[in-house]
């Protein structure tokens, strides 16, 4: 009987733990700017721009949601594993690409990757043939945090009162 429940599995998303409570992901590398910046994000108001949770966790696997605001940006960053990502709603700026619902793409390993969600903020999930894993941001200087603590500043207003994105599948 043990053999089969672990090979089938019921999980609910509305008893996922976030991100923080899950512990899965560590902070990597050097990020002294960064750091040195958090204050000023944290006076920058409550809305964070961003939630993310782990619906679905086991050995060698993950599966994250990250629900995100508009405009909400997703510094320079990697992970040490590799990572599948899934538009369920809304859209994402990714370099010169713009990805919408039903829209993925693939990030190998080590690879640095930034984007921002679009003028409806973005629901993706994110899926890892990992249970843990880190991040390592790429840090910028300490202006380049100080710009990006003001666009969180300036968003409050917006990202209290916006509802989440529509699911639009193709």
């Amino acid at each position: 009987m043990a053999e089969q429940a672990s090979r089938f599995e019921i999980f609910r998303g509305r008893e996922a733990p976030s991100l923080d409570e899950c512990g899965c992901m560590t902070l990597a590398g050097e990020t002294p700017n960064m750091i040195a910046a958090l204050p000023l994000f944290a006076e920058a108001g409550p809305e964070t721009g961003e939630h993310v949770d782990v619906p679905y966790r086991r050995p060698g696997m993950s599966l994250a949601r990250l629900r995100l605001k508009s405009g909400f940006a997703l510094p320079l960053h990697s992970h040490d594993c590799d990572c599948l990502y899934y538009l369920v709603a809304g859209s994402v700026e990714l370099g010169t690409e713009t990805l919408v619902s039903g829209d993925g793409f693939f990030v190998g390993s080590e690879v640095p990757y930034a984007y921002v969600a679009g003028p409806e903020g973005a629901e993706v999930l994110e899926f890892r043939a990992a249970d843990t894993f880190d991040i390592r941001v790429r840090d910028k200087s300490p202006e380049g945090w100080s710009r990006a603590a003001q666009r969180v500043r300036e968003a409050q207003d917006r990202w209290a009162s916006e509802p989440p994105p529509v699911r639009r599948m193709p």
